[in-house]
Order: structure tokens, then C-alpha cells, then sequence
């Protein structure tokens, strides 16, 4: 089996020629999202709510080279994050409620607020200290507590209330009712949370972004709606089932919290973390806080091509849907869940995706096999792998960003060549890096192709994405072949980006080869981005993207943001 090292952080963040991190301290990663798996109490217990599921609907063998995830998911999974329309009612309603942030659904609410300096204030002397079914609330009083010890609080902080709540109670079953099923029951005391007045406080200071390490953001039994109102309305957004904050100086750290990018989602599903030490957080806090951000991921709806058709009747990977389950009368919409492939839209290739466990042998079928010795006469060893997205470092999908203009490609092949992909080779990678200077370790390679900028569009003009160039209709995008895949290795890179579908291209051989080159090379790849052209090229542009914390996922949906 590939022995998955992670290597030096400082190797892999610092770039002093560019002035993103100091060398005299160390940069590290620091993860605050609850693990998501079938035995833990990752979903809301309450009826109708769903319990999360993953079905490994493939597995390599004879009749996939890859291994094959679906997930059934709603937003309030996990590491999560509110946005307004969870209490704000949109405008035409014409409620007391409504407004327009009633509006700024989850794929609405600009990348720069994800993000900010990670202020965290310690709340650990209520945990507990309330009668059952009762949430102890955390007050003004405490957070001017913080400001007396710290700072005062501004535009551009993210407030974390750290009670160690779901460091103490996120367990699996049965131990994990204690997390929120027992204080619904009231059985044991609830997790602490701010109530309306200490919102209000927080307004006033300009802070638009929050965090909690408790299950909701919502005190029990009464003051849930009341406190979530008094946030929401002045446009925050906030971290429900965060965890680890204790890892964290009181102020200085970067925090971010990234999600799958559902289209009218009035909450929805996340992966927090920071990061800490180096001159790093600052840079990151100043872009939030100036609003210089891109997002990188095409919202995601039924109406859009987010998975693939595949080749041939039957190869289709799971489609897109948004599953409807209950209905919030003030609101006027429906919560949702989503039964989805774990790589539809924006999402992570680990390399578990296409490398067996060493200890499977998997029967490829007849012409996979043949495929295969063809690629390990050539590149070697094909390699296994056990490593699934929760175990993918985060510092391998976070780094310098740099795009690799692939558009040229566009148009190249001979249609008598369909389905096929121009492939994106060593040459060319070493043709940008003689322009515009060469790789550095820790890079997050970018290829610009222009292909979901141009396609992505609704049914019944979908078929560019997808369909049209696996069937020939169209030519493929433009896709690393096994070789470049092998050149970016060795100049130290972990990660390799594209604003195509995948990274495969459409020729099932040499898709095949790609996959298994980034598996065997200990590397891994971020698909299906859009927008890379707003991407800065001054070298300044930072990437980060973060899939969801799904144990034993093979993909993993996610959101890609640029800070510069």
C-alpha cells in the first residue's frame, strides 16, 4: 500500500519571494468539522428529518475501474452553515419577517464571508451549567469579556463561541443521543448559545460571520427562532457543530468554513478550519475583509448537468436531486435534502477514487487489465490506497494558486477522432512555467479550459458539458494525460485543478491513466470549477477548497474559493 505522507507544512506554505508566510514560524492546519458517518449523530434526530446515508454503489471490479460513491444528505449534516432565508422571508411574502436578504440562499452569499480572523470567545464555564432541555445562553456580558481580555470586535471577525460541547458529546451511538437527541428529550442539559440581545451586540460591532462548537445556533427549548432572527436579519451567516476551537489563539487565526454550492439552500453542509501561525492568516483575514474573493463553484440544481452521463446505457452516475421533506409555512419553502453522486459539481478526487485497498485484487475487466499493463510497463507500479476524502490533509487543497491557460487546445483534435480530449501534456505545463515562471511545491495547478464557462447551462441546453463530447458529438475538453500528471509531481505539487468536468478527458484509456497516475503519485485533483479567468495572476492568489468530512467517500463535494 502507498504510504500517504504529508510532508512539511512549511514546505508546502511558504513562498517568500511573495511575501504569503513567514519562515521563522510555522504554518499548520487546523480542522473543525464533526466526522460524517452513518453511526453518528450527524443528522438532526427529529422527524422527518433524514438520517445521512453513503451507498457505495461501485466498487473497481469487473464491471468499474473506480470506486463509485452516492450520498444522501441534507444541509443540516455535520459541520453545517445558516444563512438569512433560514428565518428571513423573502420579499414578495411581504411579512413581518421578509427582506431581501430573505434572498441570499447559501449560493448567494459572497466568498470573502466565509472567511475572516477566528476571534473565540470562551464560554466553557456554562457548559452544562442548566437545568435539562435548557440551554445555558451566552450573553453580552460575555463577549465584552473577551473584548476587556482581547480586542474589541469589528467588520471582518468571525466570532467563535467555544464551549467544547461537540468535543465532549460528538461520539457514535449510543453515546451520541447526549449530543442532541437527550436535550430535546430533555434528559440532559442543552449546549450553550447566544441569545437575541448578545446577536444584537455583535451586529453593532459589524460582525457578519459566527461560529459555534454546540449543535445549533438556536438556544433550547424557546429561544432557537428568536436568536437565529436576530443574527440572520442583519445578513450573518454562522458555523453550526463546529469543533476543536480549543486549538486556536484567541484572535489571529484565519477561519473558513466552505460548502456544496446547492442553489436555494437556506442552510446547508460544510467543512470548517483554520489556519494558524506564519504571516499566512493575516493576508487571508485582509482579503476577506477587503472583499477581494472569488468563488470558483457553478451552483448546483437538477436543471444542470452536475454528473456525468457516462458511456453507454447503464454507466450513468447517480443524478442530481433535491428531495423535499418538509415545509415551513412562514417561509414558504421547503427544507431539502439532496440524493447526489459524491462528486457531483465542484468536488475532490482522492486517490481511493481509482487505487484499490492492498489487500483487494480487483478483476478488471478484460480490457481494463490490458489497459493496465500497458500503463504499469510505462509508469509503474499502479500502487493502492486506502486514503478516502476525511483522510485528504487539508493543506494539500489550499495553496498558491497557479492557472495553467489550457484554452489554446480548444479545437484541436480531428473530428474524425471523436469522442476524444486534447490532451494537456509536460510541454505545455513547461511552456507556462518558461512564461510566467516556474512551479513551486505546494502549488495548486490550475487548468483553464473554458468548458463549463461556456456549457454549463439548464435543460434542455445541457449537452455540451457532458453528453455531446462523450458520445462525439463534440470535441472532449482539454485533460492532463498520465505524463503531466507525472511532470507536476515532480516538481512538488499535490494538487491539480480544472474548470472542465474532470480531469479524464473523454477516452476511457487514458482517463483511466490520469487517475491512475494522481493515485499512485500520492496526489490528488479538484474538478469541476468555473470562473478561473477572474483568477489574479500576480501570484498573490490563494487557493482553498475543503470537501465535505465524509468517512470512507471516494469523492467529495466541496466549494473552491481564491483569496488574493
Amino acid at each position: 500500500m502507498l504510504q500517504m505522507t504529508r510532508g512539511l507544512a512549511a514546505a508546502v506554505l511558504c513562498w517568500l519571494p511573495l511575501g504569503w508566510c513567514s519562515a521563522q514560524e510555522q504554518t499548520r492546519f487546523v480542522d473543525h468539522s464533526l466526522l460524517i458517518a452513518p453511526e453518528y449523530p450527524c443528522t438532526w434526530p427529529s422527524s422527518p428529518f433524514p438520517r445521512f446515508q453513503i451507498n457505495h454503489q461501485r466498487t473497481i471490479g469487473p464491471d468499474s475501474a473506480y470506486n463509485i460513491d452516492v450520498l444522501l444528505i441534507d444541509g443540516n449534516t455535520g459541520t453545517q452553515l445558516d444563512v438569512p432565508p433560514h428565518s428571513v422571508a423573502r420579499p414578495d411574502l411581504k411579512r413581518e419577517k421578509s427582506g431581501p436578504l430573505g434572498l441570499k440562499f447559501t449560493d448567494k452569499i459572497e466568498p470573502w464571508q466565509f472567511g475572516g480572523d477566528a476571534c473565540v470567545v470562551d464560554v466553557r464555564d456554562l457548559l452544562d451549567q442548566a437545568p435539562k432541555g435548557i440551554s445555558p445562553l451566552v450573553k453580552p456580558l460575555h463577549v465584552t469579556r473577551f473584548e476587556q481580555q482581547h480586542r474589541q470586535l469589528r467588520f471582518g471577525d468571525v466570532v467563535l463561541f467555544r464551549s467544547d460541547y461537540s468535543d465532549k458529546y460528538y461520539r457514535p451511538y449510543p453515546e451520541g443521543s447526549r449530543f442532541i437527541a437527550d436535550a430535546l428529550d430533555r434528559k440532559s442539559p442543552g449546549y450553550p448559545d447566544p441569545d437575541p440581545d448578545c446577536m444584537e451586540f455583535l451586529a453593532k460591532r459589524g460582525v457578519m460571520t459566527l461560529g459555534t462548537d454546540s449543535a445549533s445556533m438556536g438556544p433550547l427549548p424557546d429561544l432557537a427562532e428568536p436568536t437565529h432572527y436576530a443574527g440572520l436579519k442583519h445578513g450573518m451567516i454562522w458555523t453550526e457543530g463546529a469543533t476543536n476551537l480549543g486549538a486556536l489563539p484567541a484572535t489571529g487565526a484565519f477561519y473558513c468554513l466552505l460548502g456544496p454550492k446547492h442553489a436555494e439552500g437556506p442552510y446547508g453542509e460544510g467543512r470548517a478550519f483554520s489556519i494558524v501561525g506564519g504571516e499566512l492568516p493575516q493576508k487571508l483575514i485582509d482579503a476577506c475583509k477587503n472583499k477581494r474573493a472569488v468563488d470558483l463553484s457553478p451552483t448546483l440544481t437538477p436543471k444542470h448537468p452536475v454528473t456525468s452521463p457516462g458511456i453507454g446505457t447503464g454507466q450513468h452516475r447517480q443524478v442530481y436531486l433535491k428531495i423535499d421533506f418538509l415545509y415551513a409555512e412562514y417561509l414558504d419553502l421547503y427544507h431539502h435534502a439532496h440524493l447526489m453522486d459524491s462528486m457531483a459539481g465542484t468536488h475532490l478526487v482522492p486517490p481511493s477514487f481509482a487505487l484499490p485497498a492492498a489487500d483487494a485484487k480487483p478483476a478488471y475487466a478484460p480490457e481494463v487489465r490490458g489497459w493496465l499493463e500497458e500503463y504499469e510497463k510505462k509508469y509503474g507500479p499502479r500502487g493502492t490506497s486506502t486514503m478516502t476524502t476525511e483522510k485528504v490533509p487539508l493543506d494539500w487543497t489550499t495553496g498558491r494558486v497557479r492557472v495553467i491557460d489550457a484554452a489554446a487546445l480548444v479545437g484541436s483534435t480531428d473530428k474524425a477522432s471523436w469522442p476524444a480530449s486534447p490532451e494537456i501534456t509536460a510541454a505545455h505545463i513547461q511552456a507556462a512555467e518558461k512564461q510566467h515562471g516556474a512551479l513551486q511545491a505546494g502549488d495548486i495547478v490550475v487548468f483553464q479550459t473554458g468548458h463549463l464557462d461556456r456549457h454549463y447551462k439548464a435543460q434542455p441546453n445541457d449537452a455540451g458539458v457532458w453528453s455531446d463530447p462523450l458520445s462525439g458529438k463534440a470535441e472532449g475538453w482539454p485533460a492532463p494525460g498520465p505524463d503531466a500528471i507525472v511532470y507536476l509531481k515532480s516538481k512538488g505539487i499535490r494538487c491539480v485543478a480544472t474548470d472542465a468536468p474532470d480531469l479524464g478527458g473523454v477516452n476511457p484509456k487514458r482517463a483511466l491513466m490520469t487517475y491512475w497516475a494522481l493515485g499512485s503519485k500520492e496526489m490528488v485533483g479538484v474538478e469541476f470549477l468555473h470562473n478561473a479567468g477572474s483568477i489574479p495572476r500576480d501570484k498573490t492568489a490563494y487557493f482553498l477548497f475543503a470537501a465535505l468530512k465524509v468517512r470512507d467517500c471516494h469523492g467529495g463535494p466541496g466549494r473552491a474559493i481564491v483569496l488574493w
